[in-house]
């Protein structure tokens, strides 16, 4: 088994007044060498965005992005469809960038701060047509089980929203107490775990609220909850990267 451990406090950091940006990987102004990407997965970002902000309208191609909205009201607007998409804690956005698009993502709320998760995959294939999709997965749906969020096309699930990479992204919500075992597709792939909230010992290192660890050369790995916990699972190929 192969791990690294990525605390909170080690991310890049970006303070634009009306953006909070936390960095686990090398993004915009902040680069670090040993932390580029971890297999495919190439950027995840934690932002905080003031009440009315945002990212105007910007160009994106040839990426998988996912976005999870924890907490307040995501507005989303792109050029495959010209209005504003609302995003809700719960819910999950996919957008395949393929051969290029223009999107605007702003804080729909007048008085409450946006607290989100994005997410890039390298994707599989280039150049494919962009889309976008989004759907809600309840909360009960992870307390104590696995529920998968986002899969590949290829994959069987017929339940998660899909990108153009053989990966997996899903959460689970444990106990004080409660332990799970995780098991990868295969050796070739690699999960980035991050801990939402809470406390968790996962193969021997415990983590806290946003600490991160990646494990890979391994069939599985086990996680027993500290506190109550929320936990982030991100699989994705680690060849080939």
């Amino acid at each position: 088994m192969k791990k690294v451990l990525h605390k909170a406090d080690t991310r890049g950091f970006a303070d634009h007044g009306w953006l909070q940006a936390k960095h686990s990987f090398s993004f915009a102004s902040w680069n670090n060498p040993e932390r580029v990407h971890f297999g495919a997965l190439r950027v995840l970002n934690d932002d905080i965005i003031a009440p009315k902000m945002g990212f105007g309208t910007h160009p994106h191609d040839n990426m998988e992005i996912i976005t999870m909205p924890l907490k307040g009201v995501l507005k989303h607007r792109d050029n495959m469809k010209d209005d504003w998409q609302a995003v809700l804690p719960g819910e999950v956005q996919v957008m395949s960038a393929g051969t290029g698009v223009q999107h605007s993502e702003i804080n729909g709320s007048l008085d409450e701060h946006l607290s989100l998760f994005q997410i890039w995959v390298i994707p599989q294939e280039r150049n494919v047509e962009p889309r976008y999709d989004q759907k809600t997965f309840k909360a009960e749906g992870r307390k104590g089980q696995l529920q998968t969020l986002v899969t590949s096309f290829d994959d069987s699930d017929t339940e998660s929203l899909k990108i153009h990479q053989d990966a997996k992204l899903s959460r689970i919500d444990l106990s004080e107490g409660e332990a799970f075992t995780y098991q990868l597709k295969g050796k070739t792939h690699g999960v980035y775990v991050m801990l939402i909230s809470g406390k968790a010992k996962i193969e021997g290192d415990i983590l806290v609220s946003r600490d991160a660890i990646g494990i890979s050369e391994t069939d599985s790995f086990n996680i027993t909850a500290k506190i109550n916990s929320e936990l982030l699972f991100i699989e994705v190929p680690m060849i080939n990267f």
